[in-house]
């Protein structure tokens, strides 16, 4: 099985130039990696004791972050993998880390190479990953390797009849510092106690944005004094339920979108279409040629911004959950103490499902539903602060997932 593995991450090393050919994204996968080797060569420290933190994309690092930053101010210098483009892309100037990477595809050689050049004192890969060969290669060097926030499901392959490969490579880690109880009961099944229910250091993160400065002058200077609403990264599936609303709503409220897929001709296509937004329309792109009060619309062309943004909202609609994308961090708008909205698809999501049962997150599966919530925040100002201090309470009662870890290893 696995030669099998390696076998195939060689075919797909080979294939990738030439999907790259066609995919931006897959190009940035492509030419990302070809400097890896010489930037690591560069910028390395050989007197400094390095902390390697793995994440696969944007979610993941903001999830690491809390303890990477806490594992600098202890004297660690960390150094950051992504395995996707649109963590590394958004990230790879990020502050808060030493050395910003992509990751190696997971080859035997590859590994070897970058355990024993990195020379790691800690291996931290967050909620999920387990490329088999870095984590092999991580334990012959008795290299102290954790899993951090983790998640576990019935159905992934390691508890399946095939899935000894994937068992093998979970032998590999220290210790499991998991989210839930039911993920620490999975591992137990398969014979590991090694295993903490810290929680999700996503709260952690989370709680950090109430204390820097959210302050954004556009942002001010478009709201004004009304109700402002923030769709935030939304798709055409919850554009579908929510467009229609704008384009009726009577009220005096501002509207903000924040798309996932921030393309120039979606772009356009988006405030343009008089048929989808029938109303005024500015770009952030076009912000200091616009007096953006006199507008109705605002769409967030650009990254990196939307936290800052979710600071104005009085309501919050988080995108994903009406298709199949999977569904966007509900916890930015919540620790704003504001209604949060989001579609029907929200199984995967514990946060989410949580968030519902306790009334903090509204779940609409349509036009008609979508706006009898609105209705009822937007007229409603008891409605909209009772809901938000749910969010509030919850994010602070689930605090703590980052001091877990460190108390355990250091």
């Amino acid at each position: 099985m696995k030669l099998l593995y390696t076998f195939s991450v060689y075919i797909i090393k080979a294939v990738l130039p030439l999907v790259a050919l066609f995919s931006k994204k897959i190009r940035l996968f492509v030419n990302g990696r070809k400097t890896v080797w010489d930037t690591l060569t560069e910028k390395l420290d050989k007197q400094a004791r390095y902390v390697w933190l793995h994440a696969a994309s944007l979610g993941e690092f903001e999830q690491g972050l809390p303890v990477a930053k806490a594992l600098r101010a202890q004297g660690y210098k960390v150094l950051i993998t992504f395995f996707s483009p649109s963590g590394y892309e958004v990230r790879k100037h990020t502050p808060d880390a030493d050395i910003v990477i992509y990751l190696p595809l997971d080859t035997p050689a590859n590994a070897h190479r970058f355990v024993q050049l990195v020379q790691p004192v800690m291996a931290i890969f967050v909620k999920y990953e387990f490329w088999v060969h870095y984590l092999a290669e991580l334990k012959k060097a008795q290299v102290p390797t954790y899993l951090l926030s983790g998640i576990f499901r019935k159905n992934q392959i390691f508890f399946k009849p095939y899935g000894g490969l994937m068992r093998s490579a979970l032998r590999c880690f220290t210790h499991f510092f998991v989210q839930n109880e039911l993920s620490a009961q999975l591992l137990n099944s398969l014979g590991f106690t090694n295993v903490t229910v810290s929680g999700d250091t996503r709260f952690d993160r989370v709680a950090e944005i109430l204390e820097r400065d959210n302050h954004l002058d556009f942002v001010q200077q478009f709201k004004g004094n009304s109700l402002c609403v923030v769709f935030g990264s939304s798709w055409p599936a919850d554009e579908d339920i929510y467009l229609q609303y704008i384009n009726t709503c009577k009220e005096n409220v501002k509207f903000i979108i924040a798309p996932h897929n921030i393309n120039p001709v979606e772009i356009a296509v988006l405030k343009n279409n008089k048929q989808k937004l029938d109303c005024s329309v500015a770009l952030f792109s076009e912000k200091d040629s616009l007096n953006l009060a006199d507008y109705e619309v605002l769409i967030i062309d650009t990254i990196g911004i939307l936290t800052k943004v979710y600071s104005y909202a009085d309501i919050a609609y988080v995108g994903g959950g009406m298709g199949t994308t999977g569904l966007h961090n509900v916890l930015e708008p919540a620790v704003f103490g504001i209604p949060v909205i989001i579609g029907k698809n929200y199984d995967k999501f514990n946060e989410a499902k949580e968030l519902v049962a306790l009334g903090g997150v509204s779940s609409v599966n349509s036009k008609e539903t979508f706006a009898k919530v609105m209705n009822s925040l937007i007229n409603s100002e008891d409605e909209r602060n009772n809901i938000g201090r749910i969010n509030q309470q919850y994010i602070a009662n689930k605090q703590g997932a980052t001091k877990s870890f460190l108390n355990k290893v250091i």
